[in-house]
């Protein structure tokens, strides 16, 4: 159930809806807005009547919510959800453009890049520590040191670091060093972490899993925020279809699909959506004229000889020719790209 209250409410009012919501065994999530205060009410099984709610000081409106996620569904954000971390903003005018190589493999090599992307415009760094791969004889990742190498890297040039976490046993050390701590496609329904990450107050973004519904992503969504972690974005990295030319189906009709139910941010993944480096940047333009609230893209120096991921890899060139031709796009659809340089400090 949905609880609005009016504008006019009263601390106390709102705590003695509260209380009565609790006292009916309900678990209370409030979203305090510029006007009015709304809570997400989950947990209830038995009936009650929503009148007796409706009839409080105090309260506005009371609505009954009939999808299965209640917390992230647009009705307890009816605004939207925007994240502020460090330097980069999400869910706001700005396009957020997170870029950086598939693995840390050293200092030097991650340095490289992003003073190059830092100086495209880009407000965040990716870089995998702990690599899922396919085959166990593939680069696993630097583990602890790829993740000091990304916090100093992201240090020297004022950059969001964001990489992945496998598994609940790595969250607290990942915490020391990350800034955003990204769930990955194998993982968007391994509900024990997505549990723990939901124990912290650490920005998370959960990609949509290869075989997921729009659903499912949302679903896995709502038990970060059951858990009380309301700092989250979501991620379309493209879905198993059965056209094999590309690595996946970049599926952005989900962009706009998700905008509607759900006030979380989400953000595509061109790099993982086609597996081709020809074809990131046309699905870059196309998922920022969807609406995309940001991009989270692969990038090295030399592609062709990065350890994990090449084929899908942009250039430096190729990142900076599409950093400015993304600019117009976004201006032709209300938004903006950060401007070259505005990121990077030396």
């Amino acid at each position: 159930m949905i609880v609005v209250m009016q504008a006019g409410a009263d601390e106390e009012q709102i705590q003695q809806v509260i209380d009565r919501l609790v006292g009916l065994g309900f678990d209370i999530h409030r979203s305090t807005g510029v006007e009015h205060t709304v809570l997400g009410c989950v947990g209830r099984t038995i009936d009650f009547d929503v009148r007796d709610i409706e009839l409080l000081p105090g309260v506005a409106e009371a609505h009954r919510i009939s999808s299965p996620y209640k917390l992230v569904g647009r009705a307890f954000r009816p605004g939207g959800t925007r994240l502020q971390i460090g330097p980069m903003l999400v869910g706001g005018d700005e396009v957020a453009i997170i870029a950086g190589p598939c693995s840390v493999e050293s200092e030097d090599q991650l340095d490289r890049i992003a003073a190059a992307v830092a100086a495209a415009g880009a407000r965040g760094l990716r870089g995998g520590a702990f690599k899922p791969r396919t085959s166990p004889y593939s680069f696993q990742g630097l583990g602890e040191e790829g993740l000091k190498i990304l916090r100093r890297v992201c240090d020297r040039y004022r950059l969001i670091a964001v990489s992945e976490v496998m598994s609940e046993t790595q969250i607290p050390m990942m915490l020391d060093y990350v800034d955003v701590l990204q769930v990955g496609a194998r993982n968007m329904q391994n509900f024990n972490l997505l549990r723990e990450l939901g124990r912290q107050r650490h920005p998370v973004l959960l990609k949509r899993g290869i075989s997921a519904t729009i659903e499912e992503l949302l679903l896995s969504a709502e038990y970060l925020l059951a858990g009380g972690n309301y700092d989250v974005m979501l991620c379309e990295r493209g879905i198993r279809t059965f056209e094999n030319y590309t690595r996946n189906t970049l599926d952005l009709s989900a962009i706009p699909v998700v905008q509607k139910l759900s006030h979380l941010p989400i953000l595509a993944d061109p790099s993982h959506g086609t597996g081709r480096r020809d074809k990131v940047p046309p699905m870059a333009r196309a998922a920022v004229a969807a609406g995309a609230d940001g991009l989270l893209m692969e990038v090295h120096y030399d592609p062709d000889h990065a350890l994990s991921d090449g084929a899908q890899t942009l250039d430096l060139v190729q990142f900076e020719a599409l950093m400015q031709e993304l600019r117009q796009i976004a201006a032709a659809v209300h938004r903006q790209v950060a401007p070259a340089a505005a990121a990077a400090v030396r």
